[in-house]
């Protein structure tokens, strides 16, 4: 109630003076002049119960003197009705023009509870509602949390929710206050509709996007979920996403939205204005700078003449540049592009200007949200700091590199003025997420059978951001378990340091006869010299056995005085192997492992100890499913340095990829590796195997250098020598919604692999052979009886064409591939068909 005594003083003076009769409007409080002198302790409460009397006497504030005047009165009751703990408050005289002040609190909420709830938890809508057990009860607030829940189920797909709010009173002014709610059906996203898209396909921008259409495997993602947001950033993915391909003009109007009560769902639909593709006409550097030279920066460009126009090629380019003029000194130097369009050519002049930018400097960096992860480990994303000039290339730069972090569901940079005109604050808002997985794994492949797999792993271990994982593998062919440590910032320099500790056994199985068991060790650094090239530094050490089925290396007749080990005997009259029940030897007449199986095997345990690092170059649009870009790998490693076997491996894979026709992918691979002997003979474990990995439609070890022994398991030996060439085109099925995730592939591949370079005779190859024995022979038979190995060498160029299935599910990727060899070696062994795939959920 407010009466606004000095409007009506002021007229009660005018009429007395002219004598005029004074009738009050009803409701009207007139008070003296020596009422509106009372005191704060002049004024009484009434109805308060759990608010103490000089609670509410102290909202109303004195003025000079320490007396209150009408205006104080008006300001307390706006207080006291604004505090949300009174249902009422109302102010009258008392007698002798004392304030009285009548209040009815608000009561106290007792419990909240939520029924009906299923999809979202007690917890969750505890946490989101203002309301809170044992504060003050409000229904404006109330009101308000009715309308959050809502908005809850709405961003989760259920607009057809109802929240409906019920308060219980209770004894001693104290209320239960009960949410009642009906989730309704989940609202899904029913259609996705590109107008005005000419250059790209709708299954092409579909990818691009992040909204799905919901299907029968929605449950397991929810990326069909209609959420207004997430639609809205869409409409800038697109937007990106045609300006890296040259469409400078483009414009996605609209996004519309329509809810289908029929379908029960919305359908979207996105409207865009292509525009003209353009091309790059020039490229030139111009500079306000005294005494610096802009044409030195042309080795940081990006963009090319003649080449598609991309504004994210630019803005990398001005990000670099302006990076590489602050390192030369010109902290405050501003790289700004421009362009002229040439509209009938389809041409951009792209301009880079340097320029001196205002000099500002960096007076506080403030960090908000995170409440879990430590300071330092955001501070060290950035190559600047407090008092350092203000770039704005290094602070996206900063922005970028949190956001790759995976520690943050979302990261802004923004700034503030600082102290003075040349100061600013930037403030890091960041909201933490999850930063840990517990996964069971499960799959199958035709080489590896069977296969499960449980983790635990970290990514941002104690707020520290470390790396941990454990890993226990266990399958039909392949068993074993690993621990995995990063510190990503090694004694606070860019550099990655990891340990990793594992321990794997492989089985026998219808590809190999033998089975082996590694337990290893290997600490790495990794360093990235630029956003696109990483150097990997590594030390691995392990330790190697094999294993053998005792009918498999039982090989070991007494002939005369030493042992004799063929493998295996020929007759020098027909080069033809002897009969078992024969020869009297009886070593193959249940089969016998490879001479160079079974001399690993008398070796017992190796070490190996070498170094080795990996050069790699990645420009792909998208790691996990690349439609653009290059990526190569170099690797050597040089075993050594202690242990017992001594080698150089050499190894280079590179994959590209190009979008062509009607969002048909096309892929290129090249591959090839040698291995050098240095000191000691090589190992046959050292050796490549190949098959599949090589060239599609050849069982795993199914190419290369074999055993030739017809009574044994003709084991395959590995090559130190391979090359391989793959052409591959990636497809969609245009006839399907894009969210089931099928695409279909055509493929070729040709390779080979030869020069078996390992042990080949019981004897080392330094000592000489015994009287009368043949030395080992490639591609036999040859007349004669001998102790060394026969096997097959002979370099052939295997090849073959097939088709295969890809399919992104929701239980991980799989793939099935079908090729049929063209070429191949006499002794190779063909898998037409092959399946592999997992999952981690």
């Amino acid at each position: 109630m407010k009466f606004g005594l000095r409007l009506r003083g002021g007229l009660l003076a005018t009429l007395i003076m002219f004598g005029a009769p004074v009738v009050a409007p009803v409701g009207a409080v007139f008070v003296s002049s020596s009422a509106l002198a009372q005191t704060v302790q002049s004024i009484s409460v009434e109805g308060n119960r759990r608010v103490e009397v000089e609670t509410i006497r102290s909202y109303f504030k004195p003025g000079p003197g320490g007396r209150l005047d009408q205006a104080a009165i008006d300001d307390g009751l706006k207080a006291l009705i604004e505090t949300g703990l009174f249902q009422d408050v109302r102010i009258n005289r008392g007698a002798g023009g004392q304030i009285i002040v009548s209040v009815v609190e608000n009561p106290v909420i007792g419990r909240i509870a939520f029924e009906g709830n299923k999809k979202i938890k007690d917890e969750q809508l505890t946490s989101e509602v203002q309301s809170k057990a044992r504060g003050t009860f409000s229904r404006a607030m109330v009101q308000s949390d009715t309308l959050r829940i809502a908005e809850i189920y709405r961003r989760s797909g259920r607009y057809d929710v109802r929240v409906t709010p019920e308060v219980i009173e209770q004894p001693n002014n104290r209320v239960d206050l009960i949410f009642t709610i009906e989730e309704g059906a989940k609202t899904g996203v029913k259609s996705i509709e590109f107008v005005g898209n000419n250059a790209f396909s709708s299954y092409r921008l579909r990818d691009v996007i992040k909204t799905r259409e919901s299907n029968l495997l929605s449950f397991l993602a929810s990326g069909d979920i209609y959420d207004p947001d997430r639609v809205e950033a869409d409409r800038d993915l697109i937007r990106r996403f045609y300006l890296k391909n040259g469409f400078a003009d483009v414009q996605v109007v609209a996004a519309l939205t329509e809810y289908d009560p029929e379908k029960k769902g919305f359908n979207v639909t996105f409207k865009i204005e292509e525009g003209a593709q353009y091309r790059v006409g020039s490229v030139d550097f111009r500079s306000s700078i005294p005494n610096f030279d802009p044409s030195s920066l042309r080795a940081y460009s990006r963009v090319y003449a003649g080449s598609l126009y991309n504004v994210e090629s630019v803005e990398k380019s001005v990000e670099e540049m302006q990076i590489e003029a602050s390192r030369r000194g010109y902290a405050f130097a501003v790289v700004r592009p421009g362009g002229d369009r040439n509209f009938e050519a389809h041409t951009v002049s792209v301009v880079f200007n340097i320029d001196e930018g205002p000099r500002t400097y960096i007076e506080r960096i403030n960090l908000r949200g995170n409440t879990r992860t430590r300071d330092y480990v955001i501070r060290r994303e950035f190559d600047i700091s407090e008092g350092d000039a203000y770039n704005r290339a290094l602070v996206d730069r900063a922005e970028r590199r949190l956001k790759n972090l995976d520690y943050f569901k979302s990261v802004k940079i923004t700034t503030e003025p600082g102290s003075s005109s040349d100061r600013v604050i930037l403030i890091v808002d960041m909201e933490e997420k999850s930063t840990g997985d517990f996964s069971i794994s499960g799959g199958y492949s035709t080489t590896d059978g069977a296969l499960a797999e449980v983790s635990v792993s970290e990514r941002n271990l104690l707020g520290r951001g470390l790396f941990a994982k454990a890993s226990v593998t266990y399958g039909q062919y392949a068993r074993g378990y690993s621990l995995s440590f990063v510190e990503p910032y090694l004694l606070d320099y860019r550099v990655a340091l990891g340990l990793d500790l594992y321990q794997r056994e492989q089985l026998s199985n219808s590809y190999i006869s033998y089975g082996t068991k590694t337990l290893g060790f290997s600490p790495r650094l990794g360093f990235s010299l630029r956003e696109d090239l990483a150097l990997q530094l590594r030390y691995s050490v392990y330790q190697q056995e094999i294993s053998l089925p005792s009918y498999l290396a039982n090989c070991n007749n007494v002939l005369g005085s030493a042992a004799f080990n063929p493998s295996p005997a020929f007759s020098a009259a027909t080069g033809i192997p002897l009969d078992p029940s024969t020869n009297g030897l009886g070593c193959y007449s249940d089969g016998e492992a490879s001479l160079p199986v079974r001399r690993e095997l008398a070796g017992g345990k190796t070490l190996t100890s070498a170094l080795g690092y990996t050069l790699t170059y990645n420009t792909l649009d998208n790691n996990k499913n690349p439609t653009d870009g290059l990526l190569v790998d170099f690797r050597q490693d040089f075993a050594g340095v202690g242990g017992d076997v001594s080698y150089l491996k050499t190894v280079a894979d590179g994959k590209y990829y190009a979008p062509l026709v009607s969002d048909i992918v096309g892929i290129v691979r090249l591959q090839g590796g040698i291995l050098t002997k240095i000191n000691d003979d090589l190992r046959m474990l050292d050796h490549f195997q190949m098959g599949p990995n090589l060239v599609r439609g050849f069982a795993p070890n199914g190419i290369g250098p074999r055993d030739l022994n017809p009574f044994g398991t003709q084991d395959a030996l590995g090559g130190t020598k391979y090359w391989g060439a793959s052409l591959e085109l990636q497809m969609p099925f245009w006839f399907l919604p894009k969210e089931v995730g099928l695409k279909g592939a055509v493929y070729a591949d040709a390779g080979g692999l030869y020069d078996y370079k390992g042990p080949t005779s019981w004897i080392a190859t330094n000592e000489v052979n015994v009287p009368g024995c043949i030395p080992s022979t490639i591609n036999p038979p040859s007349a004669g009886t001998c102790t060394g190995l026969v096997y097959d060498d002979s370099k052939v160029i295997r090849s073959s064409v097939g088709v295969g299935l890809i399919w992104q599910s929701p239980f991980g990727p799989l793939r099935f591939d079908y090729a049929v060899p063209l070429s191949k070696g006499k002794y190779d062994r063909t898998q037409e068909f092959r399946f592999g795939g997992g999952t981690t959920f």
